[in-house]
Parts: C-alpha cells; structure tokens; sequence
C-alpha cells in the first residue's frame, strides 16, 4: 500500500550513521520532515542526490524543516559514506527488517531489495502534505520540494 497525501505518515524509529535511534515522532509539533527514501548508498544518483542536499543543507535542516533520507544500506555503510561525503543529517538505515519503512510507505521494489526514490513532506503534525515517487534510475527534482515547502510557509 502506497501513502497518499492526507495520509498519516507511518510511524518508524531507524538507527543513523551514528547509531542512534530517529523517529518520525521525534519531530511531531516541532518542525515539518522531509523524508527521502534512496535505493542505495555509493551510487551515483544517489550520491549526487544527497550531495545536493548536502550542499543546500539550510533549506531542509533548520529550526522549521528537517531532512530525514532512508536506505536499505547499514549503519556501518551510511558512517562510511556519510564521513566521506561530510553529510551531516541523518542517513538512516532501513536495514532490518529489510526494508520495512520503504514498504509501509510503498517505495520498496519488492525484486530488487531496495526503495525507489520516494520523497514525503510531512507537516507538523504528521500528516503527509506532498509526494513524489521516481523509479531507481530516475532524478528527482529538488525544485519540486523547495515548492512544497514554500506552499507550507517555509521560505528558502
């Protein structure tokens, strides 16, 4: 089953690159999350995905908005690659059960094993206020975003 708009978010708690348990919860009356599901970690497209959040960091990470992406990949992977790459929000591991925050959020590619590239505002009180869903080898247009975040009063 595939989140509409209007929808609840499902509910999750994830570890980061450093461990420590993220939940959707954790930010429920305090900021709007977007949420960016990633097919996998060291890949191309994703990497020039989230460098491109890296490099427009407070636009999605500031006292309104926070930037949450998940991937099938571990935690020990997401440390790596984040390091590397100096991605400073949270690469969340949808590990085990594998992939389970993809599917209740119907972004997992069921034969390949890992998520599409799903992308969900959430507003304050958790509910699903726009979304995008692109196959793997598709890019997504962070203009698109920018635009529902504006819509929710979120200027850049």
């Amino acid at each position: 089953m595939s989140v509409t708009i209007g929808d609840v978010a499902p509910e999750f708690a994830l570890r980061d690159q450093h461990g420590q348990t993220v939940s959707l919860a954790d930010f429920r009356g305090a900021k709007i999350v977007v949420l960016v599901f990633y097919p996998l970690a060291f890949t191309g497209t994703c990497q020039g995905e989230l460098c491109s959040l890296r490099d427009d960091l407070p636009r999605y990470e500031n006292d309104e908005v926070q930037v949450l992406t998940v991937s099938v990949d571990s935690t020990a992977s997401h440390r790596v690659w984040a390091e590397r790459e100096g991605f400073l929000f949270p690469l969340l591991a949808d590990f085990w059960p594998h992939g389970e925050v993809a599917r209740q959020y119907g972004v997992l590619d069921e034969k390949r094993g890992y998520a599409l590239r799903g992308t969900f505002v959430i507003d304050k009180e958790g509910v699903v206020r726009w979304r995008v869903v692109n196959d793997s080898g598709e890019s997504r247009d962070q203009s698109l975003w920018k635009a529902a975040l504006e819509d929710l009063g979120v200027s850049a």
